[in-house]
C-alpha cells in the first residue's frame, strides 16, 4: 500500500489507517481477526483511544508479534495532568507496547479545552515528559471545531491534527489543510464516510484521494469492509462527471440533516451538548449498546430531552439545520432503542 509522510513526525504511514471504534461491537476473536486482516492488507497506522472501551486491548492482542513497522496512535479525553498520566499508562499496558508512536489529546473542540491542554502545568507537560522518557514519540490533537484546530496548528505544539473531512464536510480543504501544510503538521482524516451517513464508499474515498498528503482513518467492523476500501484505493482516482453529480446530490440531501459539529449553535441555555446529540445516528451503528445506553451517553441524551425549543441554536446555525426537530427525533429514537435493549437484559 502507498505510504505518505505524516508531517513533521517524519513517520511514513500507509495512506489508509485503521480506526478502532467499531471493533468494540465485536467479540474479542472477531475483533482480533479484523485488525490482523488490516495488517495483512498493508495498513501500518492503527488508531484507537483510552475511551474506546475494549479497543486498545484487542488491538494489543492483534499486533502481538507484528509491532515492527506499525505506527500506533491512541488518545486521552482528560484535560488534567493526573488523568492523562493514568490514561497513558493504561494505554501502554492494554496495547502491550513499550512506546506509543502518536499520543493525541482527544476531542479538543473549544478554546477553553485547548488552553487547559497547553497550560504550563497542564497535561501537555505530562506527555512531553513521557516523550523525553521514550514512552511517546509524537504528540497530536483531534478536534471537530475548525477554528480551534487552526489555533492548535499555529501553536507549534502539535505534530498532527485529526479532523472530520469528506465531500460533505469539506470545509477543511479551503483553509485547514493548507495551514497544516504550511506548518508541516500531519493531517489525519476522521469520518471519511461522514460517520456512516455516506453509503457510497467509492466516491467518498475517490474524493479524499485528490489530496495526496493526508492520512485517512476508516473505522472497520468487518473484513469485507476493509477489503473493499483497499480495492478502491488501488483503482482509478479520477472523479468522473457522473460521480461529481452524485456527490453534489448527496451533499444537498444531507445538508438539511447533517451536523458539521462547528458548535456555532452554542451556548445552549439548557446546557445541551447539541452537536454530540446530533451524532446519534452514527453512534448507534458504531458503539456497543451497553456503552451507548448507559453512563455518559445516557446523561447526554437525558439532558437533550429538556430542550425548551427556544430557537436560539437554530438562529446561530450557519447550515440552517432544524435543530429542535432533530433533537426531538434523536431523543425519541434513543429512548426507544434503549427500552428494546433493556428488555433483552437478564433480570437481576
Amino acid at each position: 500500500m502507498e505510504k505518505i509522510r505524516l508531517g513533521k513526525t517524519d513517520m511514513f504511514v500507509s495512506r489508509l489507517g485503521f480506526g478502532g471504534i467499531p471493533i468494540q461491537r465485536l467479540n474479542e476473536d472477531e475483533a482480533v481477526t479484523v485488525v490482523k486482516r488490516c495488517l495483512d492488507l498493508g495498513i501500518t497506522f492503527i488508531d484507537t483511544a483510552n475511551a474506546y472501551t475494549t479497543s486498545e486491548e484487542r488491538i494489543g492482542k492483534a499486533i502481538s508479534g507484528r509491532r515492527e513497522g506499525l505506527v500506533i496512535a491512541t488518545k486521552s479525553l482528560s484535560r488534567k495532568r493526573e488523568g492523562v498520566e493514568k490514561h497513558l499508562n493504561l494505554s501502554l499496558q492494554r496495547l502491550n507496547v513499550k512506546c506509543i508512536d502518536l499520543y493525541q489529546f482527544h476531542g479538543v473542540s473549544d478554546f477553553a479545552s485547548l488552553d487547559m491542554v497547553l497550560a504550563p502545568e497542564g497535561p501537555m507537560a505530562v506527555v512531553e515528559k513521557a516523550r523525553d522518557a521514550g514512552l511517546v514519540k509524537h504528540i497530536g490533537i483531534t478536534s471537530h471545531q475548525i477554528d480551534v484546530t487552526k489555533e492548535a496548528v499555529k501553536s507549534g505544539r502539535f505534530e498532527t491534527i485529526m479532523f472530520p473531512f469528506n465531500f460533505v464536510t469539506s470545509e477543511a480543504a479551503d483553509e485547514l489543510i493548507p495551514l497544516a501544510r504550511e506548518h508541516d503538521v500531519g493531517f489525519i482524516v476522521m469520518k471519511p464516510l461522514s460517520g456512516g451517513m455516506i453509503d457510497n464508499a467509492k466516491i467518498a474515498f475517490k474524493y479524499l484521494l485528490q489530496f495526496p498528503d493526508i492520512l485517512t482513518i476508516a473505522g472497520i467492523e468487518k473484513v469485507p469492509e476493509i477489503e473493499e476500501i483497499v480495492k478502491l484505493l488501488e483503482g482509478p482516482k479520477t472523479i468522473t462527471a457522473a460521480e461529481k453529480k452524485e456527490m453534489q446530490k448527496l451533499k444537498e440531501e444531507l445538508g438539511t440533516r447533517f451536523c458539521h459539529r462547528c458548535d456555532y449553535c452554542q451556548p445552549c441555555s439548557e446546557s445541551i451538548a447539541i452537536s454530540t446529540v446530533m451524532m446519534y445516528p452514527s453512534l448507534v451503528r458504531r458503539l456497543p449498546p451497553e456503552h451507548l445506553f448507559s453512563g455518559f451517553w445516557e446523561q447526554i441524551m437525558e439532558k437533550a430531552s429538556s430542550c425548551t425549543e427556544c430557537d436560539e441554536c437554530e438562529e446561530r446555525c450557519p447550515y440552517h439545520l432544524p435543530i429542535r426537530d432533530l433533537l426531538a427525533e434523536y431523543v425519541k429514537q434513543y429512548q426507544e432503542e434503549r427500552r428494546k435493549f433493556q428488555k433483552l437484559q437478564p433480570s437481576a
